[in-house]
């Protein structure tokens, strides 16, 4: 019996119209272009504005466009995984109302809650679906609406954060395509330093806690950053050496859109030259759960049948993860 390996089959993307430039920002907060950009490298992100939107809204443009690129109906999805931070409401679920609206009355799905991670780790739950033979469907999406918990007072945070939503659609391959493997890490104890203090059962909402401003998210820098750069390296240079991979034979390297210092020193854990990394953080920001399935949308035509893409993520709490996926089309 040959061996079922969940492959990439299609992908799409969705960003909002509006841009938050740094010269926006620094109309908001103290700080300015050359600060942001020396430290992050990003020049803009995107808004979702208006009444009554939420991240589902930014996932149906995304999701439909997918379905029409693959020349598929929404009824024949079977599972939708929803990776979110910011889901519409604490429940019901937003894979749900994705699915309702975009009448894929067929699937039903939750939501997964890695951070920024959650893609990765989507695709790994996403993958182990389509093994087992039993899904021949899989949606995967990854989006998140950071505009809706960022504080625009808080220089560490409202700097880095845009809005956006890709996915991806999985189905079997017996070919030796898709996702080969994955190395999936956590560390609760990195809570502290990166976290959305109120809103949960720990601290539920309250006059206090909107008061001091504990619905945002919150991020202890330098820890993360340290953390980050250390971590996402190794877990990437662990996926290829557990492969067999040399540096020659990574096609792309598609990271996490943090910072582009820790995309940088990922890179050349990795030795791969700076022409295989996707990037597009200058122009989205950190889109959360949302940043590799934009780059994988951006990029799709570059890719070639047989090409070695290396993911990586680092997210809140602490997760992170590298996985190996052998393009498929």
């Amino acid at each position: 019996m040959q061996k079922i390996h969940a492959a990439i089959t299609a992908v799409n993307g969705y960003v909002p119209d509006y841009v938050l430039t740094n010269q926006e920002l620094e109309t908001m907060v103290d700080t300015n272009d050359e600060w942001i950009t020396s430290r992050t490298g990003i020049k803009e992100r995107r808004i979702l504005k208006g009444e009554g939107l939420a991240t589902s809204d930014l996932a149906v443009p995304a999701v439909k466009g997918l379905l029409e690129k693959r020349g598929i109906s929404a009824e024949e999805i079977e599972l939708i995984i929803f990776c979110t931070t910011t889901p519409d409401m604490p429940f019901p679920a937003t894979a749900n109302i994705l699915a309702d609206k975009v009448g894929a009355k067929n699937a039903w799905g939750y939501d997964l809650q890695a951070a920024c991670s959650g893609f990765v780790f989507g695709l790994a739950t996403g993958a182990s679906f389509i093994e087992s033979g039993r899904y021949k469907k899989v949606l995967v999406v990854g989006g998140d609406k950071m505009s809706s918990i960022i504080n625009y007072q808080d220089r560490a945070t409202c700097i880095i954060f845009g809005d956006g939503c890709g996915c991806a659609l999985l189905e079997p391959n017996t070919e030796g395509f898709g996702i080969l493997d994955s190395v999936l890490k956590t560390d609760g104890s990195g809570r502290e330093f990166l976290n959305m203090k109120a809103g949960g059962s720990l601290h539920p909402a309250t006059h206090a806690t909107v008061d001091a401003n504990e619905h945002y998210a919150y991020q202890e820098g330098k820890t993360v950053f340290k953390f980050a750069v250390t971590n996402m390296a190794d877990v990437a240079a662990e996926v290829m050496e557990r492969n067999s991979l040399q540096s020659d034979d990574v096609a792309w390297l598609v990271p996490h859109q943090a910072n582009k210092r820790i995309i940088d020193a990922t890179a050349n854990r990795m030795g791969v030259n700076s022409d295989k990394v996707i990037i597009n953080i200058e122009r989205f920001g950190n889109t959360t759960n949302g940043t590799i399935p934009l780059c994988l949308w951006e990029w799709e035509s570059k890719f070639k049948k047989g090409d070695n893409l290396v993911l990586a993520a680092f997210g809140g709490g602490f997760t992170w993860g590298a996985m190996y996926i052998k393009w498929a089309y």
